[in-house]
């Protein structure tokens, strides 16, 4: 049998590029003699994250384009074309089976060159409102893997496939490390645990609201770990105690899930993905400050499904106070939250993508 080749594309955010490393990892297990070629956009988080990943990447000059007159969007024409000719060198050279992308800007030069060289290409979209890259490409990809439903009204519906987004495989069977989380991060076996998500880089608001309540949460009886992000941990630290801890990152999401009650959280799709194989109670705090408003949509999605509580930055003052001690003091819709998000997930996100994958190699 030939080797094969595969070239992925995914970045910009650890929400484009988990799922393309997931993606390689499930075909390298599958094909370990593979040879596997990612391209990213140069200046972005890929360039990093994926060669730690063990991958080899090449960047474009790519970025996209801002809202707003500057001096990038008259650059724009020049960085297209000089990316589709780098991407059309590389497809030559690199002669792969199948090209993947999973958003971000690199993805885009990359699968339109593929396309015009009748290489098969697949998109995994995660959101559940696609951005413009994924739109334009959609109408020449061969498959369009999708983590929502009723999304033929920006894609093709012959194309499309439901599978899920790629999320750790350890944190399919979270209940069982309950004991050993709560040994983990030292907690307090009679109190309830807050989990406090705003993503690798930290979110402002989120952070503000939590300093606001710190007093309340202590009051409750609830203690909390709160990921602040690493732009804002300096702010932050001085809240550490032995009922706050405050981390830049978490190492172990397995086990802060694990130990978790109530989780509040940003809604990147990556994270509404986990959040529902976990199958905690969620109060989604969307970002405001993401193109087309995705996050709104992710956690929108959810709450349609009655699977968790969405706050709105600008309800935060008025409301976060009533509707978390509403939560905290019921039972029965923690249960109930619990039970809706968990019937959301899609655990074989990976292993389905790689399926349709494997299906176009010629």
């Amino acid at each position: 049998m030939k080797k094969l080749k595969f070239i992925l594309s995914g970045g910009g955010t650890g929400g484009h590029i988990y799922p393309a490393v997931a993606i390689a990892n499930e075909l390298k297990s599958r094909f370990p003699e593979a040879e596997f070629l990612f391209v990213g956009a140069e200046d972005k988080m890929e360039m990093q994250k994926v060669p730690q990943a063990g991958y080899k990447i090449e960047g474009l000059w790519i970025a996209g384009l801002q809202r707003k007159l500057t001096l990038q969007n008259a650059m724009f024409p020049f960085k297209l074309v000089s990316s589709l000719l780098k991407s059309r060198s590389i497809i030559k050279e690199f002669k792969p089976d199948v090209v993947i992308g999973t958003g971000g800007f690199a993805s885009g030069p990359l699968l339109q060159m593929a396309n015009m060289l009748n290489i098969p290409t697949v998109i995994q979209e995660q959101n559940s409102y696609p951005g413009i890259t994924n739109k334009l490409l959609s109408k020449k990809a061969n498959k369009i893997c999708v983590a929502y439903e009723n999304l033929d009204r920006f894609f093709p519906k012959d194309k499309m496939i439901l599978t899920g987004n790629p999320v750790r495989q350890d944190l399919i069977d979270i209940e069982s490390k309950r004991e050993e989380a709560k040994q983990y991060f030292k907690l307090d076996s009679n109190k309830k645990t807050l989990l406090v998500l705003g993503g690798s880089l930290g979110a402002r608001r989120v952070n503000q609201l939590i300093e606001k309540e710190l007093d309340k949460f202590k009051s409750e009886d609830v203690q909390v770990i709160w990921q602040c992000g690493k732009l804002y941990f300096e702010d932050y630290k001085k809240y550490n105690s032995n009922t706050v801890q405050v981390l830049a990152f978490i190492d172990r999401m397995d086990l802060v899930y694990a130990a978790a009650d109530i989780v509040i959280s940003r809604a990147g799709a990556s994270s509404v993905s986990e959040l529902c194989i976990v199958g905690k109670p969620v109060i989604f705090i969307p970002s405001p400050n993401v193109a087309e408003d995705h996050q709104t949509k992710n956690a929108q999605a959810i709450v349609d499904k009655i699977g968790a509580i969405m706050l709105k930055e600008s309800e935060l003052d008025s409301q976060f106070s009533l509707v978390f001690e509403a939560l905290l003091r019921d039972q029965g819709k923690q249960a109930y939250l619990s039970e809706n998000i968990k019937a959301l997930a899609l655990p074989n996100a990976t292993k389905q993508i790689v399926d349709e994958i494997v299906k176009l190699i010629k």
